[in-house]
């Protein structure tokens, strides 16, 4: 499949088309948003409420509880479970730095483990090695929108007796098994920041979970420690959500399935679309019905790719180039290079390809037209 360019009749791709979502629902939002001006009511109150009531039913669990970011929703959910100094966390290399970040701040050290060289994800092959006595929580990531292997996942967790956590944060409304992820963890933690799946109008998270001691920790702890107004039972955070993105969330989630139903076919075309072009793209996990958050591919010459894309104006992203083991950030660990072979291999190749709900037929075809365009010349 190859196509003959012309610069001046180019078709623009985004990355994501924030604005166009903004655009078809700007009505029922700018209703919802000026209903919070009008109560005058910014802060949690009865629309967060609202919102985390829809989100526990939809999710299919008994307790959501909202706060600013996903990385909060970390943070505080450790600190739920009792971790601190002295306790270890087990999170996968091959992730965004606030899944590790979450368990430094809580005073644990976070004990890295590779991907899997199939699909990606954390190799639940290598969890039984990575947890020790010391270990609190096992964090796992919903990569790209992709449910983990969740049954060996889990199976492994129970068996050592370490607390399952979801870092769902990519993922809202994958299933696993015919279950929503963020019901199968001790808890499961979601972002909102505005280019997810899901996202609000700022930064935003929750945490979901069926323990009802956790959430009430949780709750307490986002809001200042507090039992009444200034009555405090711990010392906490203000982690709190502001209205305006319960609102927004809350009306926004009537239309997920869909957007993640049309993510799901854009997937699927670019698998059929782009077989045969030197390109890994991660293998499907069996059980799964996953979101495609992102669409990565593997590429030996990515830079070079992303790079001839941009010319054609295309937008494409990174998603890691540096494993979280090799962060400046987390070098008092000590680990150096080649200590996690697989996710290095991917940090190195991995390019993701645009993939939204409004992503038009002459778009796709722009990129994969490109794509194809790029190993042509590379060839002759």
């Amino acid at each position: 499949m190859s196509s003959t360019f012309n610069a001046t009749q180019s078709v623009v791709v985004p990355f994501l088309d924030l604005k166009q979502q903004y655009r078809k629902l700007e009505q029922g939002l700018n209703e919802a948003i000026q209903e919070v001006l009008t109560s005058a009511h910014y802060i949690q109150g009865p629309r967060v409420r609202e919102f985390e009531q829809a989100f526990a039913t939809y999710c299919g669990v008994q307790e959501a509880i909202a706060v600013d970011s996903g990385t909060a929703a970390l943070h505080l959910i450790l600190l739920a479970l009792g971790a601190g100094p002295g306790d270890e966390v087990v999170v996968p290399t091959n992730t965004f730095i606030a899944t590790a970040a979450a368990v430094h701040v809580t005073g644990a050290k976070p004990v890295f483990i590779d991907a899997h060289p199939d699909h990606w994800q954390m190799d639940p092959r290598l969890l039984s090695g990575a947890i020790t006595p010391r270990s609190r929580a096992v964090i796992g990531v919903h990569l790209y929108g992709q449910p983990l292997p969740l049954t060996t996942t889990m199976q492994t967790c129970a068996e050592k007796g370490v607390s399952f956590v979801e870092d769902a944060a990519q993922a809202h409304g994958a299933r696993f098994e015919g279950k929503r992820t963020g019901s199968f963890g001790r808890a499961a933690c979601f972002s909102f920041y505005p280019g997810k799946n899901l996202g609000a109008f700022g930064d935003g998270g929750l945490v979901t979970t069926d323990d009802t001691e956790l959430a009430e920790r949780t709750r307490r702890l986002r809001d200042h420690g507090r039992i009444t107004k200034y009555g405090h039972h711990e010392v906490g955070f203000n982690f709190r959500m502001d209205a305006i993105q319960g609102v927004v969330l809350n009306y926004k989630l009537t239309f997920l399935d869909e957007w993640n139903e049309r993510r799901r076919f854009w997937a699927t075309r670019y698998r059929e679309t782009l077989k045969g072009f030197p390109l890994r793209v991660p293998e499907a996990i069996a059980h799964t019905e996953p979101v495609h958050h992102l669409f990565p591919v593997c590429c030996d010459s990515r830079d070079a790719l992303a790079t001839f894309l941009a010319t054609r104006c295309i937008e494409t992203g990174v998603h890691y180039p540096i494993p979280l083991h090799l962060q400046p950030a987390f070098r008092h660990l000590g680990y150096t290079k080649g200590d996690f072979p697989v996710a290095e291999q991917i940090a190195d190749q991995v390019l993701s390809l645009p993939i939204f709900p409004e992503m038009t037929e002459q778009q796709f075809d722009h990129v994969c037209d490109s794509i194809a365009d790029y190993f042509d010349q590379r060839r002759s």
